[in-house]
């Protein structure tokens, strides 16, 4: 005999703390408890996993949720799916990509799109589908109706973060915890602002606290934390820092775990803004933390490409910052984006200089190609790749072991990109 209900989780390692947070979120909901939960990690046993899981379900729901590098590779994944199993499973989406492109997320064959925050969204969206009732109604989401016309049911409010558990207790599914949520600064380049908004929410540090206590509990003892920058934590708007409550959360979390467990703060999954590394900050990272480095967004050397960019911060920042972060005795590395939309062989020239100064000082530099996203201001910017003067002290500083990072492979598939959200009009 069939069981009722089945919802199925393409649990790539690159999304994965996305699933967390929603599965989290659908933990805390009792009606939804009944559910039968798959994770498919391998994309190679995508066809046999789902054929086995139809035989044992009357409904089944495969969520997916990706960013624009990976359209290519999830297009491919559906394409299988519905030639192979038609209309018999229900293909949901979600995440970055299908936020900012949601018509050409449904025209690659998914049924419907999750847009912005997915936890209360998620919720209703589950409950209506296997109640049998009508899912159109639900707020946040995006579809074609039946003469083939999108539809969004409009915005939901934003998400309260202490609502709802950052990962998923029953199953778990560990990671690091969401903190911080939304951006000011709104940089032209970045889709985190036009996904979360520009407002900022913080968990509270009790409630931070809880997790840290589930997690030590499971003896996993290495903290981390996602937030757009973890030296925002505790401030009202974003971009004026809040010491002491930085410290509060930093100190609670510590006293949980110690002697044995470790704090990694203002690094992997997180940066700081440049202008919020300061004497007080760094000392509380040597004070509580256990990272031997700060990752520090810079992105530019040129004042007026930040500009451009929206950054909010200066050129001047980025030195003070690493300036202060070495002399701490920490290692300090530092974010670069080339090919900016805009870049003049002056701005390209002034970046060149900021890098083999600091690098000089002893900064690590992890180096980026733009890449256009959908829904972000440079969205139509075509990309111009790393021009040959970059490509050169990136090999010089690499050779030095102070120069790590992807960003050939996001050179060239930074083109792709464009070509996607910006397609040429077929001749007449």
């Amino acid at each position: 005999m069939k069981k009722n209900y089945a919802f199925v989780i393409y649990y790539n390692k690159n999304n994965k703390y996305s699933f967390n947070a929603l599965l989290g979120a659908i933990e805390t909901e009792e009606s939804l408890n009944n559910i039968k939960i798959y994770f498919i990690k391998n994309k190679k046993n995508f066809i046999t996993e789902i054929e086995h899981i139809i035989k044992e379900h009357k409904k089944v729901i495969i969520g997916v949720s990706f960013f624009t590098t990976q359209l290519w590779d999830i297009n491919k994944i559906v394409k299988t799916l519905r030639e192979k199993f038609g209309k018999k499973i229900l293909l949901i989406s979600g995440g970055p990509h299908p936020t900012g492109d949601p018509e050409g997320t449904l025209k690659m064959g998914f049924d419907i799109v999750v847009r912005g925050e997915g936890e209360e969204t998620i919720i209703e969206l589950l409950k209506k589908i296997f109640n049998d009732e009508d899912f159109k109604t639900v707020k946040g989401i995006t579809f074609f109706d039946d003469n083939g016309v999108m539809k969004f049911t409009g915005k939901r409010e934003q998400v309260d973060l202490n609502k709802y558990h950052p990962f998923a207790i029953k199953y778990e599914k560990f990671g690091p915890i969401e903190i911080t949520r939304g951006c000011p600064f709104a940089c032209y380049f970045c889709q985190t602002p036009r996904i979360f908004g520009a407002r900022i929410r913080h968990r509270k540090i009790e409630n931070i606290c809880k997790y840290v206590e589930y997690m030590k509990n499971k003896n996993l003892l290495d903290i981390r934390f996602i937030t757009p920058d973890a030296f925002s934590y505790g401030s009202n708007d974003g971009k004026k820092i809040n010491l002491l409550e930085l410290e509060e959360l930093l100190k609670n979390v510590k006293k949980i775990i110690k002697p044995e467990g470790r704090i990694f703060f203002g690094t992997f999954p997180s940066e700081v803004r440049p202008e919020h590394v300061n004497e007080e900050t760094i000392e509380l990272i040597l004070k509580y933390a256990d990272n031997d480095n700060i990752t520090i967004g810079a992105q530019s050397g040129s004042q007026r490409i930040l500009d451009l960019c929206n950054r909010g911060h200066k050129v001047e920042d980025v030195y003070n910052a690493v300036k202060i972060t070495l002399k701490a005795g920490l290692k300090a590395n530092v974010d670069f984006i080339f090919g900016l939309p805009g870049e003049t062989e002056e701005d390209i020239n002034l970046t060149i200089k900021v890098i083999e100064d600091l690098t000089k000082m002893g900064a690590y530099i992890h180096t980026h190609a733009f890449i256009p996203l959908p829904q972000t201001p440079f969205a139509k910017s075509p990309p111009k790749g790393v021009n040959e003067k970059t490509k050169k002290i990136i090999g010089k500083i690499s050779s030095k072991g102070f120069a790590f990072g992807s960003w050939q492979k996001q050179e060239k598939i930074a083109f792709k990109i464009y070509q996607y959200l910006n397609p040429k009009p077929i001749p007449k």
